[in-house]
């Protein structure tokens, strides 16, 4: 199979509909794993960005204008407002009124798991319905794989913190300074 078509509802539908009916379920669940695969969504990838640039500022209590954000991390004004307004519902920010308003981290930032951002940004689905799952060993076989699929990142994503990024960004930083010397 070409590994650009992998992903073609085209063809992954032409090759469900000319399966017996029987292995259709398999099927079914490779093309919906195919065409929803473990990724970091943009909205996610922005809020942590976001909580990246808030956490230097966490321990002297300052907070950061919409617009400072959006200019450092290159974020859309308003759809960072949205996503800031989201992690605030989620107990992740906190906004600040007045001239020197805007935003600031909620906890620690060695307390904020990235499950904690992900899951408020995105939400997790919740499992599927036993009533409406196949019963069919194919589809018992998929449902088990990609449970175990779920279940592996968001043991990653508890286990590290938004401290963990800003080290890792700082590590990263520290790298590039010393390949321009």
């Amino acid at each position: 199979m070409n590994p650009n078509t992998k992903r073609d509802g085209l063809f992954c539908d032409r090759i469900i509909l000319q399966t017996p009916v029987e292995n259709r379920s398999i099927l079914i669940g490779i093309a919906l794993y195919l065409a929803c695969p473990v990724d970091l969504s943009s909205k996610s990838e922005y809020a942590l960005l976001a909580l990246l640039e808030l956490s230097p500022h966490y321990p002297s209590g300052e907070p950061l204008q919409i617009r400072q954000i959006a200019s450092q991390q290159n974020i859309p004004d308003r759809y960072l407002e949205q996503l800031l307004a989201t992690l605030r519902r989620g107990g992740l920010v906190k906004s600040q009124r007045g001239a020197r308003g805007g935003y600031l981290l909620a906890r620690d930032p060695w307390k904020i798991t990235l499950y904690d951002v992900v899951s408020c940004i995105e939400g997790f689905e919740p499992q599927a319905d036993p009533a409406q799952v196949s019963n069919t060993p194919e589809a018992q076989v998929i449902q088990s794989m990609w449970t175990e699929v779920r279940q592996a990142a968001e043991g990653v994503l508890q286990k590290y913190t938004l401290q963990d990024l800003v080290e890792k960004r700082n590590a990263q930083q520290q790298v590039d300074i010393m390949y321009y010397i």
